[in-house]
């Protein structure tokens, strides 16, 4: 909202990087919106979905080999009262599907799985857990800073209603992330 040069060509700048982004993973450009990192996006994701869907419950769904922006993220709204389930993995990393949809419950508001796991490069079925996760009302979130960039993401085909990643990942500056939230998820700020 600048009125001088410099300001004006920074939100032209910002507009187009978030246009960019959008077009990579298939969203609208308000649908994106830059933090400070991968971390900062995944604590938005996982604590905004918690206590805006509080009234429904209070029940998370993650992996075992979550990034530790997940899991402490996870741990500490444990110490808020909120139940938080660790699926397990098997020898190759996977979630298994059965097992997710055997572990909602109607207090579930929210599943998290990353995208590609930054330690043994394991890439989940995500398509297939976001349909689980809507098929039960639940929203899905994925921690995509591994993934982003590197492999097709479209966010409709692939039932995601927030994203996670960083720029750092893709040459872009450190200190920015980004996170995709489907217009009509319910978040706090």
């Amino acid at each position: 909202s600048s009125v001088h040069a410099t300001g004006r060509d920074a939100r032209k700048a910002i507009e187009n990087a978030r246009r960019q982004v959008a077009e990579a993973v298939n969203a609208n450009p308000q649908e994106i919106y830059f933090t400070a990192g991968g971390s900062e996006s995944d604590n938005w994701a996982i604590k905004g979905t918690a206590f805006a869907n509080r009234k429904k419950g209070n029940h998370i769904i993650t992996t075992a080999i979550e990034h530790h922006a997940v899991l402490h993220t996870c741990a500490w709204l444990e110490k808020q009262g909120f139940e938080v389930t660790y699926l397990p993995v098997d020898e190759n990393g996977l979630v298994d599907p059965a097992q997710l949809e055997k572990e909602i419950k109607p207090e579930t508001v929210l599943i998290s799985i990353m995208f590609a796991n930054n330690e043994i490069g394991t890439i989940e079925p995500i398509a297939k857990l976001g349909q689980i996760a809507h098929d039960h009302g639940v929203y899905f979130h994925t921690d995509a800073v591994q993934a982003f960039g590197h492999v097709p993401i479209n966010v409709d085909e692939l039932n995601i209603d927030m994203l996670s990643a960083s720029a750092h990942k893709l040459n872009g500056p450190k200190g920015v992330g980004l996170l995709y939230i489907r217009k009509g998820v319910k978040l706090d700020n």
